[in-house]
């Protein structure tokens, strides 16, 4: 027995297909078919049923599968420590980030990072929360960026910084003559959403569970990304909320439009979130310095109530 065949068995568990596991595996199939087949004949059982399509895990391969697993985890954090005694920070590290964090936080820290650990092969990809969650589970990621908190056991969450909320109201909407927004003046049918699976749109609906409500849970309009919704209320179709790193990025004839709101002002607690083995550690927390120290001259906001990432709005 060994990693390597056990990594081939992992990867067949996933994939469920000998020729893509064997690609994302970076070997010929029949290599990878010949090591799962060579491991099996050696614990005298059947890992896979290969009479089906897909290939599917036996009930005894199940168990195997999640040993292998723990395996697999305890050899790499082996190299972990050894790198660690070295100091060295530098190999494959893959970061998931949600998709309304991901444009305005990506510009300002990535050039920092690679520049002070080149020795970093930094492999970013754009996921929703529970795509993160999910990838850090089955060991796909090493990291994510991601709307805290979560409450997951085997996450842990460190902060980054906290976003306040901003509404972007034009002057002709009913709201348009306030210097500064309260919660009370909400109305959910009211506020442009992005549209399902975006964290950030639960946010906003917690954040108007206590306002007026004429009982009309039907939005109207839903996006995909905020200047769409910016888009959509200087047309007159109502107001939208944006991050506040995203109202940085407006030109000044959108900015008139944001109202902020009184303090303490809502916001997003945003984190970096890892699983708690803890694996690649030294370049987890080299990545959280270098976003925290460039963030914070960016928001200077610390009167701050943190919104709930989760759905949570009474109904």
């Amino acid at each position: 027995m060994t990693i390597t065949q056990l990594q081939y068995v992992l990867a067949l568990a996933e994939h469920q297909n000998f020729t893509l596991a064997a690609e994302k595996s970076f070997v010929t199939q029949p290599t990878l078919s010949m090591q799962v087949q060579k491991l099996e004949d050696e614990l005298d059982i059947l890992i896979f049923d290969r009479g089906k399509k897909p290939i599917t895990v036996t009930e005894v391969g199940k168990k195997i599968v999640a040993q292998a697993k723990n395996i697999v985890n305890e050899a790499e954090r082996m190299q972990d420590i050894v790198d660690q005694a070295k100091g060295f920070i530098g190999g494959e590290y893959t970061l998931g980030i949600i998709p309304t964090v991901m444009p305005t936080l990506l510009p300002m820290f990535l050039k920092t990072f690679i520049n002070k650990y080149p020795k970093v092969n930094l492999i970013i990809k754009e996921q929703n929360t529970e795509s993160l969650i999910r990838n850090l589970q089955d060991g796909h990621l090493d990291a994510g960026i991601a709307a805290t908190p979560l409450d997951i056991e085997f996450i842990r969450e460190r902060p980054l910084y906290y976003e306040p909320f901003v509404g972007y109201v034009p002057q002709s909407h009913r709201l348009g003559h306030l210097s500064e927004l309260s919660t009370d003046d909400l109305e959910i049918n009211d506020v442009l959403l992005l549209k399902d699976g975006h964290c950030f749109r639960d946010g906003v609906i917690n954040l108007c569970h206590t306002s007026r409500n004429n009982g009309n849970d039907h939005f109207r309009l839903q996006s995909g990304s905020f200047e769409t919704l910016v888009n959509l209320a200087n047309e007159g179709l109502g107001m939208t909320l944006l991050p506040f790193l995203n109202t940085l990025e407006l030109d000044t004839s959108k900015k008139i439009n944001l109202k902020y709101f009184q303090k303490p002002s809502p916001a997003r607690e945003v984190s970096l979130i890892y699983h708690k083995s803890e694996l690649k550690i030294q370049i987890t927390e080299a990545l959280k310095d270098v976003i925290s120290g460039v963030v914070r001259g960016a928001i200077a906001f610390q009167d701050v109530k943190i919104i709930s990432p989760l759905n949570k709005r009474k109904q």
